[in-house]
């Protein structure tokens, strides 16, 4: 699974945060909008500590009272500002990403086609494979044609586990 690290070069601070799914790190930029949601702590904390990012899990709290939201049962949509980048095509497939519904999944094939290219479901698997906002713009929704799930930003559990909590049978 490619590690999105480059997507906290434009950060200011640096927040971790727990889940029911894990341990969270949230990256914002210096307007607080949040730029990187990942599972991967451990490295994102590395790459921070090498480049001078500071650390403040207090920055984060507001990401995290609405992560926990959604654990609860209380939130189904997130409404963090957030600071996406990427090229026209990814901003393309997140944007659709963001329209999928809780509980629901959609096929690689199914959002190629929404981004106005059903040939292109390698190209969608990539960007969506580098969204930077896991979660919260939700990759973890796209499946394979034939319902297998493919990769994660978290890893295959956590996606498993987040599409069972959505669907109500964790």
């Amino acid at each position: 699974m490619r590690q999105k690290t480059n997507t906290l070069k434009n950060a200011a601070v640096i927040g971790i945060f727990n889940s029911k799914f894990g341990p969270i790190s949230a990256g914002l930029d210096h307007c607080g909008n949040l730029m990187r949601l990942s599972f991967h702590t451990e490295k994102d904390l590395e790459w921070a500590r090498l480049t001078g990012v500071a650390r403040d899990d207090s920055q984060v709290e507001f990401i995290a009272r609405q992560i926990h939201e959604y654990e609860q049962g209380q939130r189904i949509e997130f409404d963090i500002p957030l600071r996406l980048q990427g090229t026209a095509f990814q901003m393309r497939v997140w944007q659709e990403l963001s329209k999928i519904p809780f509980g629901e999944t959609i096929s690689y094939l199914t959002l190629a086609t929404r981004v106005g290219n059903p040939k292109a479901s390698r190209a969608v698997g990539g960007a969506n494979g580098s969204n930077p906002i896991s979660l919260i713009v939700p990759c973890h929704r796209v499946i394979g044609s034939n319902g297998s799930l493919t990769g994660y930003e978290g890893g295959i559990p956590i996606k498993q586990k987040l599409l069972a909590f959505e669907k109500g049978t964790e």
